[in-house]
């Protein structure tokens, strides 16, 4: 589905969250949109709260105040979510009882040209997580979110880990296929530098969380 280049996508209303009624906000009245054909960076330093809110824009953890608004409606809590996660470290993201052609296909089946451009050699399928080094997981992690049902990609400092090379050719992959196929994209960050090179959009963290310092 393309989406009119005027509408909201995504949208988080007066957000704020903590883990325990006995603990400081991590989150605190935070509101901000992403329109259709952005690619937007939210950018700040670590342990900001950047990724407790990315959980939250994925349905992985839900807000004491505020919602998340996505295309005009209320996020769906079952099925497949449209908004789909990628973290920073993705031997977390991934059953390790599965062998990886598995963990693949519990999404879709790619194509095997988008395979390649991740990088993804066909004798990986056979092995165990445990098997793989982080960047190559990391790959894997990609491209089982690259399905026609994702409509919308949040990237969590996805290729912190990863050697120059194995950035570049990650970020060229994921945004020719969110062009492509027309996804939103929030990318998550505390590289500046980055944030420049790949988003149409900047927004400073700090400028949206308003905790009380």
């Amino acid at each position: 589905m393309q989406y009119e280049k005027t509408s909201i996508l995504l949208e988080a209303k007066n957000i704020s969250f903590r883990y325990r009624k006995d603990t400081p906000w991590v989150l605190k009245n935070i509101n901000f949109t992403v329109k259709a054909g952005e690619r937007v960076a939210l950018v700040g330093p670590s342990g900001s709260g950047k990724s407790t809110l990315a959980k939250i824009l994925a349905g992985y953890e839900t807000p004491i105040q505020g919602e998340v608004v996505w295309n005009g409606g209320a996020l769906k809590k079952k099925g497949y979510c449209p908004i789909q996660l990628i973290g920073q470290h993705p031997e977390k993201a991934v059953n390790p009882r599965w062998r990886m052609g598995k963990i693949l296909r519990e999404c879709w089946e790619p194509e095997e040209e988008l395979l390649q451009k991740m990088g993804i050699d066909p004798s990986w399928m056979t092995r165990w997580p445990i098997e793989l080094s982080g960047g190559e997981l990391q790959r894997f992690c990609i491209a089982r979110v690259l399905g026609p049902e994702t409509k919308f990609l949040i990237c969590d400092e996805i290729s912190t880990m990863l050697d120059v090379i194995t950035q570049a050719q990650i970020w060229q992959v994921v945004l020719e296929h969110t062009k492509k196929c027309g996804m939103g994209l929030l990318v998550i960050t505390h590289n500046l530098a980055l944030a420049k090179r790949i988003c149409t959009r900047i927004v400073e963290f700090s400028e949206l969380n308003q905790l009380e310092l």
